[in-house]
């Protein structure tokens, strides 16, 4: 009997599942679960697949990525806006690993108690409107994105990552796009690309990774997200002088993305596939769009997924469209990067079917070989938020190459010559950054994501609003000495606007007190407004609708 005993709870002991850690944390913030394996893997970032099923208190589950760690640490990140308590269930490539195999456990979500947006509204999703994004509950996102390259590289220190960090917030930033992974402007294993914890991989074909790099890049990028700014992960680059698809290859893509995926797919990221890649990849054709499909098929937040290229979508019967949202290019010269057949790409993939929020992703940087300051940034900013723009992303020379005293962070693709020799610091201070906080700031104060274009209502200008309730027109900077205003057109006579200028470079307002409504009924001729600028620049003339 005692034997029979003794072997019927050695059974039993057997079959009871293994158990992990039972952690805590708040609705839509990350928590990481460790795992060690029990085995000795000679290559674990390649061979070993691990896999964790949660299953949330309204049955829905996700499978998520883990992540080798190092050594025999594997580690997994979740994230929820469910209340309630989540379970879990390892499930391993190497069944026979008692450590990474068969561990169950659980998570206890609480009511998020903290003011981050972030976090507060929810993940960041696309309108319903297909227009624009907005956080889990619709409130409105408002996209305005500082471009930072290069900033996970040790040239960027951790204390200047956090003063640009600060700088930005306070001026209005949102979202941060940053490569984790090859750069752009360098060659492979360059080491500039290292940061404090090394190179990200030992190998050109990125066979062999460097978890202490990631280590060091997930320091960054909770700091940004504590911060409230999103950061938008560009995963690779594409173009000829650093093809990463060329030297990485489909697989090793794909292997380089289901590590960033398990690293930081359960923060409030977006995802950019790569930089300049061809505009095809868009709507699903050749070997990056084979990459973008997985990288979908494996994130289990749908966290929302660009490229970055020069054109928009096609828009052709059968096209696949891998991308959540369309990321257009403008020009790095500024006399281009503000004519209208630059201004045509944003307007061209904006028309294109299926709808979906469309914004440059790159254009002319502030600065960037001396030229393309605040007046420029201005207009291509306003030109493209009164074109139906779900946001902006604004670049400064300096910042997005990490550019310090003595190296530029780059090479160039002209014999190794830099474009110039502009510290972020400098960059930091460059006026257009803070001009373009005040534009979202005044756009802020309407409800900016109704807009539609209407450049109708101001020939020669950039208008948008809402018929009746709302008007914005962007009057760019002439020649001196002009103090002509523009032709508004079409006011609804049955309508009390009141007109103020908007000065933006500074904030200011003047001014210009109510068009009375001139009838009862939209049957009368429409009002026209015309009335000189306060001074010969750039300016924002705004029309809202009032009672009186």
């Amino acid at each position: 009997m005692k034997h029979t005993t003794l072997l019927c709870i050695t059974v039993i002991a057997c079959a009871a599942p293994r158990v992990g850690a039972a952690q805590d944390t708040e609705a839509n913030v990350m928590v990481e679960i460790p795992f060690q394996a029990k085995k000795a893997h000679a290559d674990p970032f390649q061979n070993v697949i691990l896999d964790v099923v949660f299953t949330d208190p309204k049955g829905t589950r996700k499978n998520v990525p883990a992540f080798w760690a190092g050594g025999d640490q594997w580690k997994v990140r979740y994230a929820s806006p469910v209340v309630g308590t989540h379970r879990y269930r390892t499930q391993c490539s190497d069944a026979n690993d008692a450590g990474l195999h068969g561990i169950e456990g659980r998570i206890e979500i609480k009511p998020y108690t903290g003011k981050n947006l972030l976090y507060h509204h929810g993940p960041v999703r696309v309108a319903k409107d297909y227009r624009h994004f907005a956080y889990a509950d619709g409130t409105p996102f408002f996209w305005l994105a500082d471009t930072w390259w290069k900033c996970l590289c040790k040239r960027m220190t951790w204390e200047g990552f956090q003063e640009l960090t600060a700088d930005r917030k306070a001026k209005g930033f949102t979202v941060v796009q940053i490569v984790c992974g090859p750069y752009p402007d360098e060659s492979f294993l360059e080491k500039r690309l290292e940061n404090e914890g090394g190179m990200p991989y030992e190998t050109r074909d990125f066979t062999v990774v460097n978890p202490k790099y990631f280590d060091y890049a997930d320091r960054r990028i909770q700091h940004l997200i504590d911060a409230g700014i999103s950061p938008a992960i560009v995963g690779a680059w594409g173009r000829s002088d650093c093809d990463s698809m060329k030297a990485i290859g489909v697989e090793g893509l794909k292997r380089h993305w289901r590590y960033l995926v398990a690293r930081y797919g359960a923060y409030p990221v977006f995802w950019i596939l790569a930089g300049e890649i061809p505009d095809k990849t868009k709507w699903g054709e050749g070997p990056w769009a084979e990459v973008a499909k997985y990288l979908r098929s494996i994130d289990p937040y749908h966290r929302l997924l660009t490229c970055h290229t020069g054109h928009g979508r096609r828009g052709a019967d059968g096209d696949v469209n891998v991308i959540d949202y369309d990321m257009v290019g403008g020009n790095h010269d500024e006399r281009v990067a503000v004519e209208a057949k630059t201004l045509a790409i944003l307007t061209t993939a904006y028309a294109k079917d299926p709808p979906m929020p469309v914004l440059v992703g790159e254009t002319c940087y502030e600065g960037h070989m001396q030229q393309g300051f605040g007046d420029v940034q201005r207009r291509i900013f306003w030109m493209n938020m009164l074109s139906g723009a779900a946001g902006h992303t604004y670049g400064a020379a300096g910042i997005w190459h990490a550019g310090v005293e003595g190296d530029p962070g780059h090479s160039g693709a002209w014999g190794g010559q830099a474009y110039d020799w502009t510290t972020w610091k400098e960059g930091m201070k460059y006026p257009g950054a803070t001009q373009l906080g005040i534009g979202k700031k005044l756009l802020e104060q309407y409800p900016w994501s109704r807009f539609e274009p209407h450049p109708e209502w101001a020939p020669g200008c950039l208008a948008a609003g809402i018929p009746g309730e709302v008007r914005f027109v962007y009057l760019p900077r002439r020649n001196i000495y002009n103090w002509s205003g523009p032709e508004v057109k079409g006011l609804d006579p049955d309508v009390n606007w009141r007109v103020y200028y908007f000065d933006p470079a500074t904030g200011r307002t003047f001014d210009q007190g109510v068009i009375k409504a001139k009838a009862k009924d939209k049957a009368s001729p429409a009002v026209t407004f015309k009335k000189n600028v306060p001074s010969p620049q750039d300016w924002v003339m705004v029309f809202e609708r009032v009672t009186q």
